[in-house]
């Protein structure tokens, strides 16, 4: 009796090996929808070669222009969604009024007047933003 009172059973080992296949796949997972879910209206940018911004702490305000004209924000539950130019004002200035510091960009497609791409960053101005930012992309 007292031999089988000094056997000690093995403790059992938990086998990290799957947690760690997982943990990998969902890294990769989350790797590649992470840009997709960055932009929610099509625009074609145009091209130029110019630096690009220093990295902001604060992800930034985008108001897209489409190439028919029509503005949308990256802001709110329906991104998809064309607004005026008074509600994009409108929630611009809400936006700056608690976050001050926010950068604003305009993602304006190459196909639309350039007077609307003027009106649109006087608005964005007015709304209080101190700094508007045009997006491009570099000619490949």
């Amino acid at each position: 009796m007292a031999n089988s009172r000094n056997k000690r059973r093995p403790m059992a080992e938990i086998n990290v090996v799957p947690y760690i296949d997982v943990m990998l796949v969902l890294l990769i997972i989350f790797m590649v929808t992470a840009p997709m879910l960055m932009q929610g209206v099509e625009v074609d940018l145009p091209e130029a070669n110019t630096e690009p911004v220093e990295n902001q702490d604060s992800e930034p305000l985008i108001v897209s222009v489409d190439k028919s004209g029509q503005f949308f924000l990256n802001v709110g539950s329906q991104e998809d969604q064309a607004l005026t130019l008074a509600t994009v004002k409108q929630r611009v200035s809400a936006v700056i009024r608690r976050s001050p510091d926010k950068p604003v960009l305009v993602w304006g497609d190459k196909a639309v007047a350039y007077g609307q791409v003027v009106t649109l960053m006087a608005a964005l101005q007015e709304a209080g933003a101190s700094s508007v930012g045009l997006v491009t992309e570099n000619p490949q």
